[in-house]
């Protein structure tokens, strides 16, 4: 029996005991919780000891929605353009070429990070960088992406596939020729097609773990893991196997829009669940898309688009009859549906969803999630709460970028871009919320500023910003304990699985991160710049500074 005493200044997050000096661990969960004295005793002079000092030992830190293999290609094997804050095409057309020439062998070129604004770019921009083979360039969101003339060739992508699709989906120039820039459906499936292998894929999971390690997160959830390549949960599988998965994924599956059959497609999801599900990988729910990103005019609005009047958006999943079979079935499965909500259109659809599910099935604790919430009113506000869904909320998102909030205001005005993103309403109507970084989609996945903008509602100064021309929607600013549940025992709960982590307590699994800050009580701006000191997954440390 292998035991280890951690010893530091311990925020348990278990409103019984909310602070400790000490913890025991015996084989990878907790066996006492309390001072440092008792914990020694109980162990033995034999046991291993992890003294951490004056600093700050917290639950591991859970991420509610990312996208693991994504993230892992991103790192190791695209294009990173995300290191450009704003959207800059001669710098974009610098670090694409460079990342050509180190890597000639490629057959298709991806390049990820792309922030869309007011400069309209076509395949022309493309095609200056790259005529002899494909090359994408796909925004951060990963809702839109630009092709050049080689990749459409390769897609298949041609007027006719254009009018198929809509030209919401599919952009055309005067002749009626797709211009290279195209959105949503048609993106996922040029991003499931590009060439990979199950090996590759192993390995961008295996960088992934590397770097939620490192961010001080210690399990995560996979919002769609068929999404960006269909072998993704057999590669999750071997890695099982092979020993090499320490970070726990809570997955959700990814169905169609306005699935053909939502009883035979959560059969297969519950099939998949009992072939694949294990100690680190084990599938929760399905994961859905109800619309795109206001940005690429695909979010799906309560309203009009300023800019295109008449149009309010793309309605990807918008048949309720089969949205609400999809739960029913999903329900007594003991699966969870976690759709993609980003207008307020999208939100008020599923909410209504839900509140006829939950009147066939009488079951009050689905647990279904609605991520990203970029628009809600306060009518969904309580609706989240009466139903008992999981707002999962952006807290990474909620400043003014500069360069979006503007384009916000241009496609749906100033007062709703200046009410974006609650999270202190949803708190306030006993939602259980929890935060997400949607990364790699977004190129943040950090808990200090996590932290920092739910409080501030404003970009810290350590990314170049200043803080208050970039500080939005302040009433919505919540409190640090509200925060570090957020990211911990609500989580839990999201995945059913608050029995066994999310808090810093006797039989829990020893899952904790240790930073040179006390996220309660320190000075806010200290918060923003604190030290992340070791990362630990059943007691032991997987990440060390």
């Amino acid at each position: 029996m292998k035991q280890t005493v951690i010893l530091g200044n311990i925020i348990t997050m278990d409103e019984r005991k909310p602070f400790a000096k000490a913890a025991l661990v015996r084989d990878g969960l907790f066996a006492y919780v309390g001072g440092a004295d008792e914990a020694k005793a109980l162990a033995g002079a034999d046991a291993e000891v992890l003294d951490y000092g004056e600093n700050f030992i917290y639950p591991g830190f859970l991420e509610s929605h990312c996208h693991p293999y994504l993230a892992g290609d991103r790192a190791i094997g695209q294009a990173n353009l995300s290191q450009v804050l704003h959207t800059d095409y001669p710098k974009y057309r610098e670090i694409i070429k460079e990342f050509i020439a180190k890597n000639p062998q490629r057959e298709i070129y991806v390049a990820a990070g792309w922030i869309e604004n007011k400069e309209y770019v076509t395949k022309a921009y493309l095609d200056e960088i790259c005529t002899d083979k494909p090359l994408i360039m796909n925004t951060g969101s990963g809702h839109s992406m630009l092709l050049n003339t080689k990749a459409l060739a390769w897609a298949g992508i041609d007027a006719a596939y254009a009018k198929k699709m809509g030209y919401d989906q599919v952009h055309v120039d005067e002749n009626g020729d797709p211009d290279g820039y195209i959105c949503e459906v048609p993106v996922m499936e040029i991003l499931k097609n590009l060439p990979s292998t199950l090996e590759l894929s192993k390995e961008y999971l295996l960088e992934w773990q590397k770097i939620a390690f490192r961010n001080g997160f210690t399990a995560v959830s996979d919002a769609g893991s068929e999404a960006f390549y269909p072998g993704a949960v057999q590669a999750f599988h071997e890695l099982e196997e092979e020993g090499k998965l320490k970070l726990r994924t809570y997955a959700y599956l990814l169905s169609p829009d306005n699935v053909e059959d939502p009883k035979a497609e959560v059969a297969r999801v519950a099939a998949d669940r009992a072939k694949y599900s294990s100690e680190h990988f084990y599938v929760v729910g399905i994961k859905a898309f109800l619309d795109g990103v206001t940005e690429a005019h695909t979010g799906w609005q309560n309203q009009d688009y300023l800019d295109q009047p008449g149009y309010h958006g793309l309605e990807r999943f918008n048949d309720h009859d089969k949205m609400v079979e999809l739960l029913v079935a999903a329900d007594a499965e003991g699966l969870s549906v976690h759709v993609h909500s980003e207008g307020g259109g999208a939100t008020h659809f599923m909410l209504g969803c839900i509140e006829d599910a939950e009147k066939i099935t009488g079951d009050l604790d689905q647990r279904n999630v609605l991520a990203h919430l970029h628009f809600v009113t306060d009518e969904d506000i309580r609706r989240m709460g009466e139903t008992r869904s999981i707002p999962a909320v952006p807290p990474l998102w909620t400043g003014k970028a500069p360069g979006m909030y503007e384009q916000e205001i241009v496609y749906v005005g100033k007062e709703l871009a200046d009410q974006s993103y609650p999270i202190k309403s949803f708190y306030d109507v006993g939602a259980n919320v929890v935060f997400h970084s949607d990364f790699p989609v977004s190129p943040l996945m950090d808990i200090r500023y996590s932290i920092y903008m739910a409080e501030t509602r404003a970009f810290p100064e350590a990314l170049g910003v200043a803080k208050l021309a970039t500080q939005r929607n302040i009433q919505e600013a919540i409190t640090r304990e509200q925060s570090l549940r957020a990211m911990t025992i609500n989580v839990a709960y999201q995945w059913r699985q608050e029995h066994r982590l999310g808090s810093i307590e006797f039989g829990k699994i020893a899952n904790m991160t240790v930073f040179d800050s006390d996220f309660l009580h320190d000075d806010i701006e200290k918060v923003a710049n604190a030290k992340l000191v070791a990362t630990l997954v059943d007691g032991e440390e997987v990440y060390k500074a």
